[in-house]
């Protein structure tokens, strides 16, 4: 019950912290819409379904890096001694996962909503097939860049000792959402895309089951 009273008023900061900056989400749409229209500029001749999946999940993850590395890299050491003292790290690292996970969710969703309108010729056959794809990328997004961020803020150079561990890990991931959307955009059945969404929410399960493990050690230092 503790654990639980935590970890909403600390998602509660995060979410006022944002509606007061708005400085991550409107960077990360102005990004998004603005790649996406570079991308229609420049790609819409090629008329690949192929092209127009891997284009979207690429935009997708390095909006997910500007969003979501922001978690423990741009707070200070004020802020976070101030969650040290208020709060127990399995709280602070569910806080941060969960309010990451619904950062992402909203821009994703924006994201394909634009993108389809944009790339209106491509929309996928099963778009709720294609949507499952992009939730389980937003929570797979969100967990394994939490995480990262937890460790990179540690290090004096953060960003780039994000971008060298976090790449082994994403990239096993994205390539699951990958083949998981291009089913969606070859209309298979299902029963096709069951293995790559047991795989995502297996990986999912072990990204926070391990860093559950390993951030009171991180977060006591």
């Amino acid at each position: 019950m503790q654990l639980a009273k935590e970890v909403k008023y600390l998602i509660h900061k995060e979410v006022l912290l944002e509606w007061r900056s708005k400085y991550t989400i409107n960077g990360v749409l102005l990004y998004v819409v603005s790649t996406i229209f570079t991308c229609y500029l420049s790609f819409v001749s090629l008329g690949d379904k192929l092209t127009w999946n891997a284009l979207f999940w690429i935009i997708m993850l390095f909006a997910s890096i500007n969003g979501v590395s922001k978690s423990f890299l741009q707070e200070t050491k004020g802020q976070q001694l101030y969650s040290y003292i208020l709060a127990s790290p399995a709280a602070v690292l569910i806080s941060k996962t969960v309010y990451n996970t619904l950062l992402m969710l909203v821009l994703t969703t924006i994201a394909l909503g634009f993108y389809t309108l944009v790339f209106d010729s491509f929309t996928p056959p099963d778009l709720v097939m294609y949507y499952v794809a992009v939730v389980l990328g937003s929570i797979s997004f969100s967990t394994v860049f939490t995480m990262v961020s937890a460790i990179a803020s540690k290090a004096g150079n953060g960003g780039m000792l994000m971008a060298i561990l976090s790449f082994p890990i994403i990239i096993p991931v994205l390539i699951l959402l990958i083949k998981l959307a291009k089913n969606a955009v070859d209309g298979l059945p299902w029963e096709n895309s069951y293995d790559e969404i047991a795989m995502l929410l297996v990986v999912n399960v072990l990204m926070v089951a391990t860093s559950l493990l390993l951030f009171p050690y991180l977060w006591r230092d």
